[in-house]
C-alpha cells in the first residue's frame, strides 16, 4: 500500500516537471489606432513666400553741378511727376543763357549782312560787273553765316537746358524718401549717390520665390508651360491676416537660379492705402478652383525619413503593417493634403507608431480606444 502511494507521488512529480517545460502562449498582436481616409472637397491653392517691391523706383540725381540752394519737398511725402524737389544756385547758368542769346543775335546780324552782300553780288555778276569768283565767295559766306546761326541756336538751347536742370524735378509720381544732401551741399552732375529716391507704391509688386521642384506642378495647375498669365492672387500679411485687395500673377522668370535652385514669380497688387511697403515679407495664395476628390491625412500619421520624405504606416486588409512613401501638398488645419502615396479607404496608423514595424500583424482600433489601452495600468 505504501509502495503504491510513493509511485503516485513520483508520477505526479514527473508530470509537473514536464508541464513546466511547455512554451508560454504567444502575445496578442499590438493594438494601433487607425484612421480610415476619405475624400474631401478642398480649394486648390498654392501658398508661396515673397517680398514686396516698389512698382517704379527713380533715383534722383543732379544733371548739372551746383550748390543746393533750397529743398522744395517734405521727406516721405507724395510728389507728382515734374514737381520741383531741389533748387540749385543757377547764377552761372543764367549768365550762360544770356551770353548765348547775345551770340545768337550777333550770328543773325552777320547772316543778314551776308545775305545782302550775296544778293547784290549775284546781280552784279549777271552783268559782269564783278567776277564769278567774288559772287561765289559771297554765296559761301552767306551759307557759313546761316550755319553759324544754327550753331548759336543749339548752344542757346543747351544753355537753357542746363539752366532748367538747376531746378531738379521728380521724374515720376510716388513717395519721396529721405534726402541725402542738405542745403548748401555741393552736388555734381551724374554723381553716384542720389539726392533722394521716389517710389511708386500703388500698385506694388510682390516678388515670389519657389523651388524648381514645384515648377512642373505649378505649370500643370496653372494651365500649361506658360505661367505668364493673369491669375488672381490673395496676399497674407506677416501677422496672418488677409490683405483686402486681390492682385494678379503677371510674370514668371524664364530660368532657374543655379545657386538657389529657385525661380521667380511676380504679382501686381493694388495698394491704395500704402499698407504694403517695399521689403515686407508676405505670402501669396494662388487659387485655381476646387478639388472634389482630395485625400486628407492627419498630420500625426505622416513622419519623415532621413531624406525628408513623408512616410506613413498603412494597415492592409490582412491587418499587416505596410510602409508608404507619401508626397504632401500643404496643410489644411491639422491634416495634410495628399498628392501621392495614399488612397481613400485605406487605414493609416495615428497611434502606436513607435511599437510597430513593417510586416507586423496588428489589431487596428479607433484612436481613442488605442489611447485607453495604452493608458490602462497592467494587472498584477
Amino acid at each position: 500500500m505504501r509502495s503504491s502511494s510513493l509511485s503516485g507521488v513520483l508520477v505526479a512529480v514527473l508530470l509537473s516537471a514536464c508541464g513546466s517545460d511547455a512554451p508560454p502562449p504567444a502575445p496578442p498582436p499590438p493594438e494601433v489606432g487607425v484612421v480610415t481616409l476619405g475624400t474631401h472637397t478642398v480649394s486648390d491653392v498654392r501658398n508661396l513666400p515673397g517680398r514686396t517691391s516698389a512698382y517704379v523706383i527713380a533715383e534722383v540725381r543732379p544733371q548739372v553741378t551746383g550748390i543746393i540752394k533750397k529743398r522744395l519737398f517734405e521727406e516721405g511725402s507724395e510728389v507728382k511727376a515734374g514737381q520741383p524737389l531741389y533748387q540749385l544756385d543757377d547764377a552761372i547758368y543764367r549768365a550762360e543763357v544770356a551770353s548765348r542769346k547775345a551770340a545768337l543775335e550777333r550770328a543773325r546780324a552777320t547772316r543778314d549782312a551776308a545775305k545782302l552782300t550775296a544778293d547784290r553780288t549775284t546781280e552784279l555778276a549777271k552783268i559782269d560787273a564783278v567776277s564769278t569768283q567774288e559772287a561765289e565767295n559771297a554765296v559761301a559766306a552767306l551759307e557759313q553765316a546761316i550755319a553759324d546761326v544754327a550753331a548759336a541756336e543749339a548752344a542757346l538751347a543747351q544753355a537753357e537746358v542746363n539752366l532748367s536742370y538747376a531746378r531738379i524735378t521728380s521724374p515720376i509720381s510716388g513717395r519721396a524718401g529721405k534726402t541725402s544732401f542738405t542745403q548748401g551741399a555741393l552736388v555734381t552732375a551724374n554723381q553716384d549717390m542720389p539726392l533722394t529716391t521716389v517710389q511708386q507704391l500703388d500698385p506694388i509688386y510682390v516678388d515670389l520665390q519657389q523651388s524648381s521642384s514645384e515648377l512642373l506642378r505649378l505649370r500643370k495647375d496653372f494651365g500649361g508651360a506658360d505661367l505668364n498669365q493673369s491669375a488672381p492672387v490673395r496676399i497674407q500679411l506677416e501677422d496672418g491676416t488677409t490683405y483686402e485687395h486681390t492682385g494678379e500673377l503677371k510674370f514668371a522668370d524664364v530660368s532657374v537660379d543655379p545657386q538657389t535652385g529657385s525661380f521667380g514669380l511676380r504679382a501686381v497688387v493694388p495698394n491704395p492705402d500704402r499698407l504694403l511697403l517695399p521689403g515686407m515679407y508676405v505670402r501669396a495664395v494662388l487659387e485655381r478652383g476646387q478639388r472634389d476628390d482630395a485625400v486628407l491625412a492627419p498630420q500625426r500619421a505622416i513622419t519623415r525619413d532621413a531624406r525628408g520624405n513623408g512616410v506613413a504606416l498603412v494597415v492592409t486588409a490582412d491587418n499587416k503593417i505596410e510602409q508608404r512613401t507619401v508626397r504632401t501638398a500643404r496643410t489644411i488645419g491639422d491634416q495634410w493634403l495628399i498628392d501621392d502615396g495614399l488612397q481613400a479607404g485605406e487605414r493609416v496608423v495615428v497611434e502606436g507608431i513607435q511599437k510597430v514595424q513593417p510586416g507586423m500583424t496588428v489589431t487596428p482600433v479607433e484612436p481613442s480606444a488605442a489611447r485607453t489601452a495604452e493608458a490602462k495600468p497592467a494587472t498584477r
